[in-house]
């Protein structure tokens, strides 16, 4: 049986904002096996970045991580930290959120590293790819010299900014060695960068969609990192660069046994791609299992709404069945304790008007669905009424009867906007 490199459990993300509490990430439990393709796939504003920047500890102000538990299995990191810290650590396993805040930062590079989504803004304008990706090196070579340190070299005073001011001066003295300038280069060569040796010396301008994503990945691969976190690895490039990124994941996949944690918004990419999968809405993860379950046995709605929404080629003029409305806000006071997914649901019952824990759902041990559709078949008596969450959820004071029409005459249907998978390609919240 593969064993787990992480377990999410309970996970709570939230922004404190002028306009509220936002829930981006609510109560959410997933876990990774190790080597394993694991894709969370959802609509834009479903907490799908949130959750991998929040893996990352990368949540800025005014985000923090409020609840819940990163569970790592790294025997070594959890004998270093065991010491003083007991409750941090279960076996191999590392709670994440109970260590020091420079601990976590010592594990980006060597123990987890991340796509982003824009590669045009990662990368900085005024140094070329080659220095870029030679200077991710040399940071981890340092940081290496003492893997499960509470410091990195690059944080003492083995290398301070009178070294830093001495190297703009004396090539003797620079940062980034001629070995890591050589590994460099290989990696740009190790992603499909054509004439590697020529490109690192030029800038990102000068690179195109396509090629300034594989040096993106190459960045990430520099301190041969545990878990990689690619986050809509293939957004904005047109579908030849799409399948060649896909193939040159999946082949660094194969080759380095690496783990990786894949966000999109593509249910192509998913099958393509991933062993499991967990779909997301509303900073929840409404059903999670192998592919098989998902695609082929799902229970909740949305999974079903968002299969509907990708098109068929073999019958080429049927129509898309496009999820109604729009996803909610995560606004903590609009959101309300029931099911999330439930106002825009055809199957919605007077049982979505409480929220739903997760069920086991049948087929494999690993599927399981938050809906109440898992325990019980839909029945058309006990569906709520037409137009229900426009009456119960409009704002106090808005609830008034439209002057135009008479007394006793039911109220004109409201025909909500339709969002199919296609349209929800942006950036995720």
């Amino acid at each position: 049986m593969t064993e787990d490199i992480i377990r999410v459990e309970g996970l709570s993300t939230r922004f404190f904002t002028e306009q509220g509490q936002v829930n981006a990430v609510d109560d959410l439990d997933f876990r990774i096996e190790r080597g394993e393709v694991f894709g969370i796939v959802g609509e834009s504003g479903s907490g799908k970045s949130v959750t991998a920047r929040s893996l990352m500890d990368l949540i800025e102000s005014p985000g923090r991580i409020t609840d819940g538990e990163i569970w790592f299995n790294d025997a070594e990191l959890a004998d270093s930290v065991a010491e003083g810290n007991e409750e941090a650590v279960d076996g191999d396993f590392v709670d994440l959120l109970s260590i020091t805040e420079q601990q976590r930062t010592a594990l980006r590079g060597t123990s987890f590293s991340m796509i982003f989504q824009d590669p045009e803004s990662s990368f900085n304008p005024s140094l070329t790819v080659g220095e870029q990706l030679a200077e991710a090196v040399e940071v981890q070579q340092r940081a290496s010299a003492n893997p499960r340190s509470t410091k990195a070299k690059t944080q003492t005073a083995d290398y301070s900014f009178g070294n830093y001011l001495l190297s703009t001066m004396l090539p003797s003295q620079r940062f980034v060695t001629d070995e890591s300038r050589e590994r460099a280069i290989e990696l740009l060569e190790l992603v499909g960068i054509p004439d590697p040796v020529e490109r690192a010396d030029e800038y990102p301008h000068e690179y195109s969609g396509g090629m300034l994503q594989r040096a993106m990945i190459a960045q990430a691969l520099a301190g041969e990192p545990d878990v990689l976190v690619a986050d809509e690895p293939t957004t904005a490039l047109d579908v030849t660069i799409q399948a060649q990124i896909l193939d040159l994941l999946d082949e660094l996949q194969e080759e380095n046994g690496m783990t990786i944690l894949l966000i999109t918004h593509n249910l192509g990419v998913v099958a393509r791609m991933c062993d499991r999968v967990g779909v997301m809405y509303a900073g929840e993860i409404v059903e999670r299992g192998t592919l098989e379950d998902v695609f082929d046995d799902h229970v909740h709605p949305y999974t079903e709404g968002l299969l509907g929404s990708i098109p068929d080629l073999a019958s080429a003029g049927g129509r898309l069945q496009p999820i109604g409305g729009n996803v909610p806000s995560l606004l903590d006071h609009e959101m309300g304790d029931r099911c999330h997914f439930a106002d825009r649901c055809p199957k919605a019952m007077d049982q979505c008007l409480e929220h739903p824990p997760e069920y086991a759902a049948a087929g494999s041990d690993d599927h399981t669905v938050r809906c109440v559709l898992a325990e019980r078949s839909y029945d058309e008596q006990d569906s709520l009424p037409t137009g229900y969450f426009d009456e119960t959820e409009r704002p106090a004071g808005d609830k008034h009867e439209d002057p135009d029409r008479s007394a006793g005459e039911p109220p004109e249907e409201r025909t909500q906007p339709q969002t199919t998978i296609d349209e929800v390609g942006g950036e995720s919240r």
